[in-house]
């Protein structure tokens, strides 16, 4: 690998560690609603469900809207500490929305250092960098 390339994937990294910390509430609100929406769980406990939103945010009160217009919209039920995901077969396609990328993140989920970085890719925007272990989590594939 040339300095150049190395210095590219560099600046890719940073690149996607800032578009994730300056999205607009709006679009962090979307991106909640698409992820509760493509969890691969049926029903999820709340302390899941906020787990995962965590990857978007750790404000208390955008989570809290990101669950109350998931709710409002029909993605999600809530009931007794849980989530009940409605939808119609709209699980995450590894082959087609998980881009993999060769560079310097941190993941979003347990901040460990990855060399590559999994992103889910939402029509609202784009999730991660995570490993591949935290990404199944993330979407609910593994627990």
């Amino acid at each position: 690998m040339t300095s150049d390339e190395g210095s590219e994937k560099k600046a890719t990294a940073a690149e996607s560690d800032a578009a994730s910390e300056s999205r607009s509430r709006a679009e962090k609100i979307e991106l909640g609603v698409a992820l509760l929406e493509h969890l691969e769980a049926d029903e999820v406990d709340l302390p899941a469900a906020i787990d995962r939103i965590e990857t978007i945010t750790t404000s208390p009160a955008l989570t809290r809207e990101i669950l109350d217009t998931a709710d409002k919209r029909g993605v999600i039920d809530r009931e007794d500490g849980r989530l009940r995901v409605r939808r119609g077969g709209s699980y995450v396609q590894f082959e087609s929305q998980v881009v993999a990328r060769e560079g310097e993140f941190t993941c979003r989920r347990c901040g460990a250092g990855l060399s590559t970085g999994h992103f889910i890719v939402f029509e609202a925007g784009e999730l991660g960098p995570f490993g591949s272990d935290c990404i199944r989590k993330v979407v609910g594939r593994e627990s």
